[in-house]
């Protein structure tokens, strides 16, 4: 079961609900907005969403959007997996810090973006036109309420400068966070029916020219920490009103000289979750030219 964001034909912005890739409910308020349903604990959250199953008011759905809106944030983990340590220290002038955090008792995490800044299925990411070495990050995005409960999974893109990153490890807010660098989606998949979020395949391809340039395929039991021990962290000293998302990190790093290039385009397949695909363009300025 998965919670869904959506244009309809009419326009409108509607909040469902999807099972088996079909519309199969709509909650009874028109207004309903994610950041709303992450205002509420766990189990109210599934009453209403079994409430919402019952009355269900079928519009046609014209495009899926990113799932998320309102004052829900977007933060990252770094070094989560074994791959990540190593390409952290073969990109860096200083590597011993990334063993380190990767053996270390707290875990390196980061603001990624906000709503507004998120890219959904379909549309446009982009690199950094002062970098000259950027990578797609294929990532398992944990989903969780106001409470810092989990309540969904989602598929996330953590674009990436790997040169302004391995420059310096201040630069990394730099390297992680400008327009165009997150995208989200194409849904949220409830906790409560996923089996085992510690046991999906990711699989990774980028088109160039209409073929396949590069492709990879990993798997989410190679997280060194657990979803709830992230969330922990994330959620001291903290709070988030309209919930969080948080990127569990990535497996799947191309290798150098790899860089990803205006027009290539990035799938992201994580088995239960769905396809995430966006096409690249480079800087700010093309960006809002083809917005």
């Amino acid at each position: 079961m998965q919670l869904v964001r959506y244009r309809s034909t009419t326009g409108t912005i509607v909040l469902g609900l999807m099972a088996n890739n079909r519309l199969v409910g709509t909650f009874p308020a028109p207004n309903t907005t994610l950041s709303d349903l992450l205002r509420l604990h766990i189990d109210e959250l599934r009453m209403l969403i079994e409430y919402a199953l019952q009355g269900n008011k079928e519009i046609a759905l014209e495009k899926v959007l990113a799932p998320i809106d309102g004052s829900t944030e977007v933060w990252a983990a770094g070094v989560t997996y074994k791959r990540s340590e190593e390409a952290r220290r073969e990109e860096s002038d200083t590597p011993n810090i990334y063993a380190r955090v990767y053996q270390a008792e707290r875990p390196e995490l980061f603001f990624k973006a906000t709503a507004r800044r998120v890219s959904g299925p379909g549309e446009l990411i982009a690199v950094r036109s002062d970098s000259h070495w950027d990578v797609p990050e294929p990532e398992l995005a944990v989903v969780a309420n106001a409470h810092g409960e989990i309540v969904g999974y989602t598929i996330a893109n953590d674009v990436s400068s790997r040169s302004i990153e391995g420059e310096n490890p201040l630069y990394l807010p730099q390297a992680k966070v400008y327009s165009g660098s997150c995208a989200l989606g194409p849904t949220i998949t409830l906790a409560w029916t996923m089996p085992d979020p510690r046991q999906l395949k990711i699989q990774m391809q980028i088109e160039r020219g209409g073929k396949t340039y590069w492709e990879g395929e990993t798997n989410t039991n190679g997280l060194k920490r657990s979803m709830e021990e992230l969330i922990s962290y994330l959620y001291r000293d903290n709070d988030f009103p309209g919930g969080a998302i948080l990127c569990t990190g990535t497996a799947l790093v191309p290798e150098h000289p790899f860089t990803l290039e205006q027009d290539d385009v990035v799938h992201i397949d994580i088995e239960q979750l769905g396809i995430l695909h966006n096409p690249v363009v480079r800087g700010k300025a093309a960006l809002l030219h083809r917005l």
